[in-house]
């Protein structure tokens, strides 16, 4: 018993191992594509695709020589099971399943069926598409490829907005897929009432119209148009004959009165970027002639360089609760500032200038960063500014000599439902002629002032809760509704529990679910609403804070607006690809090439591994057992 102890405790140690070679057959890639989109279904090939898809699928020499993968895409890449071939999609991205079909293949060699009739919807253009080394597509055409008349509404392009009282434009692109000269009329109708009217020629050489109208925005309100062209005789497809679009009407209409004491290069900078918006007019007016106008006509009013004669109607705006906008400078007169407004300057009689710098956390509203640090100095009176409560926002700091202050340069300040800023400086107009210089275009800075002069002139409160979403979706596009919710200190609380609630007005049909936090932003996205208006609210769970709104689905799928497959884009995909085209009806053909191209022979792998003579399990247990045979046995005879 000690021999065989000493044996299996050497055996182990020495652990005699073996040569054993393994050998592998590794198949290469079959990745099978099959477009799912609704064209596919409205071309009526899908059950002729489904048919060609069991054909594969239990192909058994496509089987032994491949390692088969199934897949469907539509506005993106989906494994397909069996049983799982719907065509309702609603978008069709071939691109997008191209980029992921690649992805995911092995290091071998991997061919690709695309099983499509090659109409696109989003995403980039496949046709021009190179596939990566080592991987070969095939595409397949799905669907009728004879060309048929049609008229077609190819796009729609319109303002999301339309003010009250304006004409907004509308511009229609038309196509026409046929041989003979047809005449046709284009309508664009509101309701049952037809506000445009056009007749349409067409021919073998003119194939596309384009038609740019005006329509009157004459009420305010979410509206819902119709354009269509009378489809012909003899077209099969009618489906993209009308297209529906929505244009909400709304009176932004901005009047803004300057009030100065002073002549001043500033005056015209702020009348001119206040009026880049065309549905914002202000009004320069010397203070000594303010009882001439009516007060209650503006909606906010800017206090240029105040003095004592200013008193009066600055009581009026703070009595009345009228917005304004307050600039100072080197003739403000600051005893009179601190006796009327909650902060004051221990000022000096010596001038400053202040450079800006930008705060990235101001979240009253958005604005960008339009270059602040290049903008030149603004001038006002030295002294320290002080004011009788901390509720004040502030837009841009103050900069003294190169040195950065916390005190404001520009803010914002909320007291019960009305709005006040502050720009302490002189000479913005060198800021306006600065951003000209900088970008080619006034554009940046009448942005962020207009933004400002947006922000003052409304008259709503700052919300906890605030919600973004569209007014009009199309029937299949993807409906997005966003929402931020803050503490009570308004910053912005990642860890609310916002819930939404969704009604359809028609059928009372609801749809509840959580909203998810992504990029400070708190979200909820579906893509299967059925035509119709659309009620929603959204509720943080733990204060009980709620918002609603509302929104409509246009009856519109992009999908059944195809009449044939786009064989077209298909011939040139196959040529930028190196492959030839085949079609659904000799989809043989190409069971042929694959399993006679010698490319996608499997590859046999052999592998050599040391294996031990002797498990070392099996050793263990008897090392074990000789051991314990020998203590009893020396226990029994007593020597031990």
């Amino acid at each position: 018993m000690r021999f065989i102890s000493v044996f299996v405790l050497l055996l182990l140690l020495i652990n005699p191992e073996i040569k054993q070679k393994e050998y592998e057959l590794e198949k290469q890639q079959l990745f099978l594509a099959y477009d799912l989109s609704g064209s596919m279904k409205y071309l009526e090939t899908k059950e002729e695709v489904i048919a060609l898809a069991e054909e594969l699928r239990g192909n058994g020499e496509l089987r032994d020589k491949f390692d088969i993968r199934e897949f469907g895409f539509g506005r993106s890449l989906v494994s397909l099971q069996q049983d799982s071939m719907e065509f309702n999609e609603n978008q069709t991205n071939i691109r997008v399943a191209l980029d992921q079909l690649e992805k995911l293949r092995s290091s071998q060699r991997a061919a690709v069926v695309m099983v499509t009739d090659g109409n696109q919807t989003i995403g980039e253009d496949y046709q021009y598409y190179r596939p990566g080394p080592r991987v070969d597509l095939f595409p397949l055409v799905a669907g009728d490829t004879t060309a048929r008349v049609d008229l077609a509404i190819n796009n729609l392009n319109v303002n999301r907005y339309a003010f009250l009282n304006n004409r907004f434009p509308v511009e229609i692109i038309l196509s026409y897929t046929g041989s003979e000269a047809v005449t046709s009329s284009m309508k664009i109708k509101l309701g049952e009432t037809v506000l445009f009217s056009q007749q349409v020629n067409f021919s073998a050489e003119n194939t596309s119209e384009v038609i740019t109208t005006t329509l009157p925005a004459s009420s305010l309100g979410l509206k819902v148009y119709e354009a269509e062209i009378t489809p012909l005789d003899s077209e099969k497809n009618t489906a993209n004959n009308t297209r529906s679009f929505g244009v909400e009407v709304i009176d932004e209409r901005t009047s803004v009165l300057i009030l100065t004491s002073i002549l001043h290069p500033d005056l015209g900078a702020v009348k001119k970027s206040i009026e880049a918006n065309e549905q914002r007019q202000a009004e320069i007016i010397n203070i000594k002639d303010v009882d001439n106008v009516d007060i209650n006509d503006f909606q906010l009013v800017v206090l240029y360089q105040p003095n004592n004669n200013f008193n009066r109607i600055i009581s009026r705006l703070r009595e009345q609760g009228i917005n304004y906008f307050l600039i100072t400078g080197t003739k403000t007169d600051w005893n009179f500032i601190a006796s009327v407004m909650p902060f004051g300057k221990d000022f000096t009689t010596q001038s400053q200038d202040y450079l800006p710098v930008y705060n990235a956390n101001y979240s009253r509203f958005q604005f960008e960063d339009i270059g602040f640090k290049s903008l030149p100095p603004l001038q006002d009176v030295f002294g320290n500014i002080e004011f009788e409560n901390a509720n004040q926002s502030v837009l841009l700091y103050q900069q003294i000599e190169g040195v950065s202050t916390t005190t404001p340069l520009l803010a914002t300040l909320e007291e019960n439902s009305s709005r006040y800023a502050t720009l302490f400086g002189e000479n913005i107009w060198r800021w306006r002629s600065q951003s000209y210089a900088d970008s080619g275009s006034f554009e940046d800075f009448d942005n962020f002032f207009g933004k400002l002069v947006q922000y003052l002139s409304s008259t709503q409160r700052r919300e906890r809760l605030t919600i973004d979403a569209g007014n009009f979706y199309a029937e299949n596009e993807e409906v997005l509704v966003t929402a931020r919710y803050f503490d009570e200190n308004y910053e912005f609380n990642p860890g609310g529990q916002l819930e939404i609630q969704l009604r359809n007005v028609t059928s009372q049909e609801e749809l509840e679910s959580q909203m998810l936090l992504n990029n400070n932003r708190f979200t909820f996205r579906v893509d299967d609403l059925a035509p119709g208006e659309y009620e929603f609210e959204v509720q943080e769970m733990t204060s009980g804070i709620s918002r609603g709104g509302n929104f409509t689905v246009i009856a519109y799928n992009v999908e059944e607006q195809f009449g044939a497959a786009n064989i077209s884009k298909l011939r040139t995909f196959a040529g930028t690809a190196g492959s030839d085209l085949y079609y659904l009806d000799n989809y043989r053909a190409l069971i042929t090439e694959l399993l006679e191209d010698n490319r996608y022979l499997p590859v046999q792998k052999s592998r050599e591994k040391a294996v031990p003579l002797i498990s070392w399990k099996f050793l263990l247990i008897l090392l074990i057992l000789s051991l314990s045979a020998e203590w009893f046995t020396r226990k029994y005879f007593g020597l031990i």
